[in-house]
């Protein structure tokens, strides 16, 4: 649902590459296929149950479809494959309501039950095959003129830059009609999820206001999206014709998403700028959330403690606030306190993986080998159901050495750096965790496997 950019986006998309890191992490902690990831349960939570049942309707409801949060201020969302939905936190920035968060998701969901993907890439092919054959016949024109002597020569430049243009502008057209596709399926999968397409609309006009200025000097043949008064009419002539129109969301689902929204500027905003959006006179729970994610990260620990535990104090059964607290800690070099606040955490949150690596780590960091096997614990569950974190096999290594078990230490380490793309470094560790191991036990079979992984510059035959 880029303004302006999927065509480049899908035709220089690279293979998804899962990677973690730690709540709440960020562009610098957590990247898949370059991309910088925002990593948080509570976030990433809400958003599984906006798309829950958008994918029940799509009939994609098995296909294990993630939703993923990037670190980028502009309203964006996209798809590169059948199991990710890729949305900026800028989105969330944006969207006033739960409803237009849905209809993003419902629009993206579009794509994907659509086939856009498959299609996209098989219509690049052919593009890209007429270009080759308009690039050749050109090339052929100019050596002919150069041999002759005549203007030919001119006439075969044109002749590769005018089927180039054609086949740009035809490739666009393409694209444009998988947009206006996915909206209408959007709205359909709204409707048979008994949900109001009025977000939607709502966000395309807000999102149509922004650009009508700009599109007065816009080619609409040179775009990969239909021309935003276009779109927003045909839209709003679907949706209105829905029963579900006027149906507002739930009050607990809105403050969820104002939770959300005041999280992410607590963490991503500069303070004067949460001072501004959260102003001190604003008593409400999203805004001493984000005042204390600020105060935390930017002030006083002593201060943003005191915050949290009024929070605490207000919902003490929101898992969410006691693994801030515990963040706050173990970012603040007091690791043995956090573990009491992460622990809560982890109860509450019905044992949530990337909380469980926060808890491990906090265990990690006090030194103390009595509890190291409680760390492995955790981060076994946690490996279990997110194997692809690095953070998590980098803990557990940790773990490992604290008990002197220094042959899954190893393994655990190749693991690290496997799931970050290291394949070099990978290989070394667990070449040296075989010598470890048992031979044939599962660990060292494990061990084997990486050893056995070719990195992405080998050469067949080497």
């Amino acid at each position: 649902m880029a303004p302006a950019a999927r065509a480049l986006a899908v035709a220089t998309a690279l293979a998804v590459a899962a990677t973690g890191a730690p709540p709440f992490a960020t562009s610098a902690q957590a990247q898949r296929g370059g991309l910088p990831i925002v990593r948080d349960t509570e976030i990433e939570q809400l958003l599984r149950d906006y798309a829950a049942p958008i994918l029940r309707a799509a009939g994609l409801a098995k296909q294990n479809v993630k939703v993923v949060i990037i670190n980028d201020r502009a309203f964006n969302a996209f798809v590169m494959d059948g199991r990710h939905i890729f949305i900026n936190a800028g989105a969330l920035f944006d969207a006033k309501t739960p409803n237009e968060i849905i209809g993003v998701l419902a629009h993206e969901t579009g794509h994907m039950a659509g086939g856009h993907l498959s299609r996209l890439r098989e219509q690049m092919a052919r593009a890209q095959t007429a270009s080759i054959i308009a690039m050749l016949a050109g090339v052929g024109a100019m050596v002919a003129g150069a041999r002759s002597g005549s203007d030919s020569g001119n006439i075969g430049a044109a002749a590769i830059l005018a089927p180039q243009s054609a086949i740009q502008r035809s490739l666009l057209a393409y694209v444009r009609t998988q947009e206006d596709q996915a909206d209408h399926a959007g709205v359909k999968f709204l409707n048979a999820s008994g949900q109001s397409p009025q977000g939607m609309v709502e966000l395309f006009k807000r999102m149509s206001n922004d650009m009508l200025f700009n599109s007065r000097y816009i080619d609409p043949y040179m775009q990969s999206h239909p021309m935003p008064a276009e779109r927003v009419a045909a839209l709003e002539t679907q949706g209105r014709s829905s029963p579900y129109w006027g149906r507002k969301d739930p009050p607990e689902l809105q403050t969820r998403h104002d939770m959300a929204r005041a999280k992410l500027s607590g963490f991503l905003d500069r303070p004067d700028t949460v001072a501004r959006r959260y102003p001190l006179g604003d008593h409400s729970l999203p805004a001493r959330y984000a005042r204390a994610i600020s105060t935390y990260r930017h002030s006083d620990l002593r201060q943003a403690v005191a915050q949290m535990d009024a929070l605490i104090a207000a919902q003490p059964n929101n898992p969410y606030f006691h693994e801030l607290k515990g963040q706050a800690l173990l970012e603040g070099g007091r690791p043995a306190e956090a573990v009491a606040p992460l622990r809560q955490a982890v109860q509450l949150s019905h044992n949530a993986p990337l909380i469980q690596v926060m808890l491990a780590q906090a265990l990690n960091a006090t030194n103390n080998p009595k509890v190291a096997e409680e760390a492995v614990g955790l981060l076994k569950v946690a490996i279990s159901r997110e194997p692809d974190l690095p953070e998590a096999h980098t803990q557990l290594a940790m773990a490992y050495g604290r008990k002197g078990d220094l042959a899954n230490a190893d393994l655990a380490s190749a693991q690290a750096a496997f799931s970050r793309g290291d394949i070099v470094t990978a290989r070394q560790l667990a070449a040296r965790a075989k010598t470890r191991l048992p031979v044939g036990s599962p660990a060292w079979v494990r061990a084997d496997d990486i050893v056995n992984v070719k990195p992405p510059n080998a050469r067949a035959g080497n």
